[in-house]
């Protein structure tokens, strides 16, 4: 399996027909045919329903594609970074991120980092903290932020704070104008959105085991690939998520966030980086981090800058 096969089948995944996707990658249609043709014989699957009009992608060809996706983007994210090196002929600092923490201290650390490092030439890559783990080790990324505590003796990880969860509901939720914070037995009734549905184990295994540690079940409806998702279908009034505090920021009009009455309800934010790797860059980043925190009146976290 090469590249080039799997750009040829997102090209036919997303057109939904071969003539258009061959037009879109300039290539004849019989050897399009053939290429995926071939891309199915060598994974026993077939990825296509070719009876179906227009084209549609079977169970297996859906799943290929969203991998298909991720590994083109992650190509293409590599090339960028190559290409930006060799214009810039500046050092290099790449920033891998879960999504979550976007929302938190994140890009005030970002923008400070950069003030402090103009020489550097910063990437940011988002991934989950469990791909965060394989990125390090394979020299992708320099530093992750994530929420998930992964255990490798490659990897250092520093929990930099412990954000509160609150949930998300409704508007129009009969426990969005109840009076102070709101239980987890009380939630554990109601419909819950988790969020990401995969890789696991993930920020959806945390809430999860939240309930379980209380002795409950939660009644899930729905897994969602990614956040905004998550608060899309609370919007909609599907169900209700658990989010961290700094989620609160994205000011809607039909969601309402409440606190919870558990203090044990909080999610770490976690600095990874290669165990024994004391580049300058990583002494800056974790300096910023230190100051920053200071700055907010935040516990800094102990050791970093070890």
């Amino acid at each position: 399996m090469e590249l080039r096969h799997l750009r040829y089948f997102v090209a036919v995944a997303q057109e939904r027909n071969f003539t258009r996707a061959a037009e879109r990658l300039h290539i004849a249609q019989p050897p399009l045919s053939r290429q995926i043709q071939q891309l199915e014989e060598e994974l026993g699957l077939q990825l296509f329903e070719r009876e179906s009009r227009p084209l549609k992608t079977t169970e297996a060809g859906r799943l290929f594609l969203e991998q298909a996706v991720q590994v083109l983007e992650r190509v293409d994210t590599v090339r960028m970074m190559m290409h930006r090196l060799k214009e810039a002929g500046k050092p290099r600092f790449v920033i891998g991120f879960a999504p979550s923490t976007i929302y938190a201290a994140l890009p005030n650390l970002i923008r400070r980092f950069r003030s402090t490092a103009p020489e550097v030439e910063l990437s940011l890559v988002e991934m989950v903290s469990y791909e965060q783990i394989a990125a390090l080790k394979e020299g992708r990324i320099d530093v992750g932020f994530g929420r998930i505590r992964l255990e490798d003796p490659a990897v250092r990880r520093d929990v930099l704070r412990n954000e509160p969860l609150v949930v998300a509901l409704p508007v129009a939720h009969p426990l969005a104008s109840a009076e102070g914070p709101l239980g987890l037995a009380e939630l554990a009734r109601e419909a819950l959105i988790i969020y990401p549905r995969e890789p696991r184990p993930s920020y959806a295994d945390q809430v999860i085991s939240l309930f379980h540690d209380r002795g409950l079940e939660p009644n899930i409806v729905h897994e969602a690939r990614e956040l905004q998702t998550a608060i899309g279908l609370v919007a909609a009034e599907i169900g209700c998520a658990i989010v961290p505090v700094s989620v609160a920021r994205l000011k809607r009009d039909d969601i309402v966030y409440r606190d919870l009455d558990d203090p044990a309800a909080a999610s770490p934010i976690i600095m990874s980086r290669r165990a024994g790797d004391t580049s300058p860059m990583l002494s800056v980043m974790s300096r910023v981090i230190v100051e920053t925190y200071t700055d907010w009146g935040w516990p800094a976290p102990a050791r970093l800058e070890d």
